[in-house]
């Protein structure tokens, strides 16, 4: 097969499937669909979007993300993060549920699924990196606390506008007027039976049961026909795959911040479900190409009139627990949304909102962790005020929650340049075993009495020759009885010109003061640097030592 083809359609490179396969995936698959066609309805509410926009999203989008991508376990379709992001996105810009809505939220799924496969076209996957986990872990944290927040008064069956009017003028009774106790029934038990068989929904479709349950309940007590808050009517048949009409530049300019958000957060999900499969399974995984994969998903799922996708953990690691083998088994979790489509809008129509509601809240809950910021205190206080600040920036900044990742992003960038701007920069001695070791951390006496030995563990950069140079110098013009000065270039991995320009100055101005500059355990790729720049020209052979332990017994040897 040529090597092009495979590239670009890389599920040519699919084993062909066994029988024994074939029936494992067939279980996974119809398990996965089971409990994604209530989750979608539930993802789709979340997101602001019409319920059938999740059935949409669930349907296509899944068996692309595998085609395409590199795991082919990845449970993909619409997850919590994601359609919250979205709400948050477009809060202020139209009306929940309107065409509006609809319209700007197929756009963003075409922008951030662009701005993925761009990603992964040019080889970029590695900008994920820039991201990092204390940021992520913090935001995915005040983002789940926000979504359960969201999801409390639809699961109490509470009339929002109703409650919050009571609460301002501190009524009970009037607060107590606008439960919906029927409604309350259906989440809190919903929400309890998830909880209590929590450990089962890996092996038992317990959502599905809830779903039954509460679906029969509602149509035999004409719930919604009294009044009571249901999924509603919901047009049945297949989406259809259409480009939308074009917006406003404003419009784009006001969504293409959060497509770039959506895009990079969004695969963080992906990435860490493709690691934990690629861990258990012991194949390997591209992210260049799963952010290709995760980019078609979403720019199909927009085709479809629905919003953003990604992949979700939690889908991911049932795919993986009931014994998916291969990608065949998101084609069976696709006939299960596809039968929901075609025959079962007519009963997904009675679900109570208020079961949708905990259906989100359940699997949510399992990201609020307080032990991670102690964990981060303990290891890194820095990284954990980043963290904190994060999460608290995100739920000031609700419903835009970008402004939120951006704000932890900025602080990590700052935090970053400010560590790469300070370069740990010490005097060295000799210790016990032989090496040049910190002289303060270890009392070690001097190398020799006129001589200043120095590392810095860091690149000799623009950032860090300048701290480097006043180092020195200042070190010599304080003591004036200093004739050789030795730089220990063992940690220096890589120089730049600056740094290039700040050595050669620097081997310049302290020989005019009558001190002689040697350098130590250079790396081939700065040396090479040095060749090609002069700086070799510079200094004897004699003042230049492979090794450390050259330069320790060299320099004893002629000391002063």
């Amino acid at each position: 097969m040529p090597a092009l083809l495979r590239r670009y359609f890389p599920f040519l490179d699919w084993p062909r499937p066994n029988s024994s396969d074939l029936a494992a995936d067939a279980r996974a698959g119809f398990t996965l669909g089971l409990i994604l066609v209530p989750q979608a309805v539930a993802y789709a509410m979340l997101a602001g979007m019409p319920p059938i926009a999740g059935l949409y999203a669930a349907l296509i989008p899944p068996v692309v993300s595998v085609l395409w991508g590199s795991c082919q376990l990845l449970g993909a379709g619409p997850v919590a993060l994601t359609s919250m992001l979205v709400a948050g996105s477009l809060a202020g810009l139209a009306a929940q549920e309107s065409a509006r809505w609809v319209e700007l939220a197929i756009w963003l799924a075409l922008m951030s699924g662009a701005i993925q496969i761009l990603i992964g076209a040019l080889r970029l996957g590695m900008v994920v990196n820039f991201l990092p986990g204390s940021v992520v872990g913090a935001f995915t944290q005040a983002a789940a606390l926000l979504i359960v927040l969201s999801q409390l008064p639809a699961m109490l069956g509470l009339d929002g506008a109703a409650a919050r009017t009571a609460l301002a003028a501190w009524d009970a009774r009037a607060v107590l007027a606008a439960v919906d106790w029927t409604g309350c029934a259906f989440g809190l038990g919903t929400l309890t039976f998830l909880f209590v068989l929590k450990k089962q929904s890996k092996r038992l479709p317990v959502v599905l049961a809830a779903a039954l349950a509460t679906g029969l309940l509602s149509w035999a007590f004409g719930y919604g026909a009294r009044g009571g808050s249901v999924v509603g009517e919901l047009p049945a048949g297949l989406p259809v795959l259409a480009v939308p009409s074009l917006l406003s530049w404003e419009d784009y300019r006001s969504l293409l911040p959060a497509a770039a958000v959506i895009a990079l957060v969004s695969f963080v999900e992906a990435l860490s479900s493709a690691k934990t499969i690629s861990r258990s399974t012991r194949r390997r995984w591209n992210e260049n190409q799963e952010f290709i994969g995760q980019g078609l998903a979403k720019i199909t799922s927009g085709l479809s009139g629905a919003f953003p996708v990604s992949a979700s953990f939690s889908r991911s690691a049932l795919n993986l627990f009931v014994g998916a083998r291969t990608g065949w088994s998101a084609l069976f979790a696709f006939v299960c949304v596809l039968a929901s489509l075609l025959f079962l809008t007519p009963a997904i129509a009675y679900l109570p909102r208020a079961f949708l509601a905990a259906v989100i809240i359940v699997p949510v809950t399992n990201l609020i962790a307080p032990r991670f910021f102690v964990r981060l205190w303990k290891a890194s206080r820095a990284e954990a005020v980043i963290a904190i600040s994060t999460a608290v920036a995100t739920l000031i900044a609700a419903p835009q929650l970008q402004w939120g990742i951006l704000a932890g992003f900025v602080m990590s960038l700052g935090y970053f340049l400010y560590q790469r701007s300070h370069p740990r920069i010490v005097e060295v001695g000799v210790h016990a075993d032989g090496t040049l070791r910190d002289r303060a951390r270890f009392r070690l006496p001097p190398l020799a009495p006129d001589l200043f030995a120095v590392r810095m563990d860091a690149a000799l950069s623009f950032v860090t020759a300048n701290p480097l140079e006043h180092f020195i110098t200042e070190y010599c013009r304080a003591h004036p009885g200093i004739k050789r000065v030795l730089i220990y270039a063992g940690p220096i991995n890589s120089i730049d010109v600056t740094g290039v320009d700040t050595l050669i100055y620097l081997i310049g101005t302290l020989r005019d003061q009558g001190v002689e500059v040697y350098l130590a355990g250079v790396k081939k790729q700065v040396e090479e640097v040095f060749e090609a720049s002069g700086v070799t020209g510079l200094l004897p052979p004699e003042q230049v030592f492979r090794t450390e332990r050259e330069a320790i017994q060299r320099l004893r040897a002629s000391a002063v």
